[in-house]
């Protein structure tokens, strides 16, 4: 072989290798860990929620599409759809599922190996999720605001702002899991407050006009909205109905104050899927969900729409505004 076709050969020769180095190499690349994100509600009105987890994950290292890939699963309000939804995931073999309150039962149900990150509003050792607040014990942990618990102290708040009230009534979902509690915690402190209370269902924007036309049967004079994935989806039109029909009405989110409703009061929803977030990528990095304890939001947040309580007829007392971490007018 002459020196320049020997010249030639190796040059050709390197430029292969040079071609296929590089497909060796993203060849032995890893897969991405993939993240589950198993939710009752829909993304356009959770996007907030979910900028709030890539956060999370972020303070933990990890980034979407770089070293972390993230399944989002979406009931729409539908919560029979959960079940499906959940199996999805552990079809997917995921590495870990984030699931609201809503979604936990089915993610539970699903898999008792993956590890699952939840957000609840309930108190998850008697609800069964874990054997106790510092020791999970299991394939669970996450972030509660014991917003259950706070149900009574809403029912207060209402009674403080509609003294004349002596009727009240709670619209709840009936197919949320924590419904029963709900209903047994309230009962007790309308029978404390002395008057009258009534549960009214609803699970579909259908029973909505069934509900408000019951409010005004039954005389309700104050409404206390309970804390679910469903209700928060239409908060918007939950606050609308409720000026509308002129019906003083109390939620767990801000949402609802800032489009129009009166009163909020509850935990800061967006804080909550960041811990989230920060907690499944601690798990991605290796931890281990038995052992890391169960965070419990500590911030309550007082919010009311001074411009609805207007509208309303309502003086709110110097005593509530003075409490009120903001006020919307």
């Amino acid at each position: 072989m002459s020196d320049m076709r020997r010249r030639n050969f190796i040059t050709l020769l390197g430029g292969a290798a040079a071609t296929a180095w590089p497909l060796a190499v993203h060849a032995q690349q890893p897969a991405l860990p993939v993240v589950g994100f198993l939710h009752s509600g829909s993304p356009d009105q959770y996007a907030r929620l979910v900028r709030a987890f890539r956060e999370g994950l972020g303070e933990a290292g990890y980034v979407e599409g770089r070293n972390v890939a993230i399944e989002f699963r979406w009931a729409d309000g539908q919560y029979d759809r959960l079940p499906a939804l959940a199996a999805d995931l552990v079809r997917r073999q995921v590495a870990v599922i984030a699931a609201n309150s809503p979604a936990i039962p089915a993610a539970k149900a699903a898999t008792a190996t993956i590890s699952i990150v939840f957000q609840t509003g309930s108190d998850p050792v008697a609800a069964g999720l874990v054997a106790s607040l510092n020791r999970p014990g299991g394939n669970l942990t996450g972030v509660t605001t014991l917003n259950v618990e706070l149900g009574p102290k809403r029912l207060e708040l209402l009674h403080e702002l509609v003294p004349a009230a002596t009727v009240m009534a709670v619209l709840i979902n009936p197919t949320n899991p924590n419904a029963d509690a709900q209903s047994r915690g309230l009962q007790a402190a309308a029978r404390t407050l002395g008057v009258q209370f009534h549960g009214l269902p609803a699970n579909d924007e259908g029973d909505f006009d069934t509900v408000f036309a019951t409010l005004a049967k039954l005389r309700v004079g104050a409404l206390l909205i309970a804390p679910d994935a469903f209700f928060i989806s239409r908060s918007e039109q939950l606050a609308e109905l409720t000026v509308r029909h002129a019906v003083p009405a109390i939620f767990s989110y801000r949402e609802f104050v800032a489009a129009g409703g009166l009163v909020s009061y509850g935990g800061n929803s967006t804080d909550q899927f960041r811990l989230v977030g920060v907690y499944t990528g601690r798990i991605l990095k290796g931890e281990k969900p038995a052992d890391l304890p169960v965070q419990q939001a500590s911030k309550v947040e007082l919010i009311i729409n001074l411009k609805t309580a207007k509208a309303l007829g309502l003086t709110v007392p110097l005593s509530l505004l003075g409490r009120a971490d903001e006020v919307i007018e």
